[in-house]
């Protein structure tokens, strides 16, 4: 069985490592790798597209980072409970025709006992931007 520390109970200091930890995977871009932080049968919802499974997962995750070019994130904690988390973040990425966008959102995560996410709920909006507006560069 594998076990993804921190695990829950959630503290101010846990939680934190936690969302750092996701930034730090999802600015990777590998699917695979990233997939690795939920359960087997981790259930989400990410904008109107509903995704079960870590295959999906990394599907979806590749699928994503084929469209949303040079892909930067960052994450905020929000609050936390005892196995659960939320975030807000915003991510800047461009198109293949060079058109730059920054998507603001905010994630409701649940996670198991082992510490695998085993529920994601984000609601994401995108909002066009000019290169030299960017923010999160690197």
């Amino acid at each position: 069985m594998t076990i993804r520390y921190p695990v829950p109970p959630f503290n101010a200091q846990t939680a934190a490592q936690k969302v750092q930890a996701a930034e730090d995977a999802w600015n990777g871009k590998d699917p695979q790798a990233v997939s690795k932080a939920y359960s087997l049968d981790s259930s989400w919802r990410n904008r109107a597209e509903f995704i079960h499974g870590r295959e999906q997962i990394q599907a979806f995750l590749t699928r994503k980072w084929q469209k949303e070019l040079d892909y930067r994130l960052k994450k905020t904690l929000w609050s936390y409970s005892d196995n659960r988390i939320a975030v807000t973040f915003f991510y800047e990425w461009h198109d293949d025709a060079g058109n730059w966008f920054r998507s603001y959102g905010n994630e409701l995560w649940e996670f198991d006992e082992d510490g695998l996410m085993c529920q994601r709920i984000a609601s994401i909006n995108d909002s066009p931007i000019e290169e030299h507006e960017r923010q999160l560069k690197g």
